[in-house]
């Protein structure tokens, strides 16, 4: 039988990664720009990025996690406040301020590592690690190390499934929206209404 946490971490997970951010306008730029391949090998970059960012939560989280109740409070609530601050900004999103770039040509190995280097310099990446992954380790896990980098490692996989089709069809899938701006606008004003819930239910969530 499937846990209940890892359900609701995929669950959670799912709405995080189809929520419009950075890693996804990159993929869909280079893929707009050059191809769909583009948008795949770029999003292929952005799950080896989380990687990195998933092994740096491993090695700091499992202490974390063995500590004072003080610091994992404190962690979740950064973590929380930055997820009610994209969604906020998300939620505020007007027609005028959507545009997907159109970058020069770039070789599919360079592209990748566009990819891995947004993501991994990203500052804000490493502080949702560090608050989203302990939601989901049970409090009497034996080894929550094991399950921190087990549940990184399926976010990045995560991320990769659902952003390298999105990278596929992202030609056609601009066209549409640009032809349809209102909507465009409503869909990043609900994936922001998504992040805010996400957040204020992880601030008031307990241990």
């Amino acid at each position: 039988m499937v846990d209940a946490a890892w359900l609701l971490f995929v669950v959670a997970s799912l709405a995080l990664i189809l929520t419009p951010g950075q890693d996804m306008i990159l993929v869909m730029s280079r893929s707009i720009a050059q191809g769909g391949g583009a948008g795949a090998v770029t999003a292929a970059g952005v799950a080896v990025g989380l990687v990195g960012h998933t092994a740096l939560a491993t090695l700091g989280l499992g202490a974390v996690l063995r500590a004072s109740e003080w610091l994992f409070i404190a962690l979740k609530l950064v973590g929380a406040a930055y997820l009610v601050y994209l969604g906020f900004g998300l939620l505020r999103t007007r027609r005028g301020t959507l545009a997907l770039g159109s970058p020069a040509p770039r070789a599919y190995a360079k592209l990748f590592v566009d990819g891995a280097l947004s993501n991994l310099s990203n500052p804000k990446i490493a502080v949702f690690y560090f608050a989203f992954l302990p939601q989901f380790v049970a409090p009497g896990a034996q080894h929550p190390t094991v399950t921190i980098l087990a549940l990184g490692l399926a976010f990045a996989l995560l991320t990769f499934l659902i952003k390298a089709p999105i990278g596929l069809f992202a030609g056609a899938l601009s066209g549409w929206l640009r032809s349809r701006a209102g909507v465009l606008t409503w869909v990043y004003r609900c994936s922001g209404a998504i992040l805010v819930g996400l957040g204020l239910r992880l601030a008031f969530e307990r241990r």
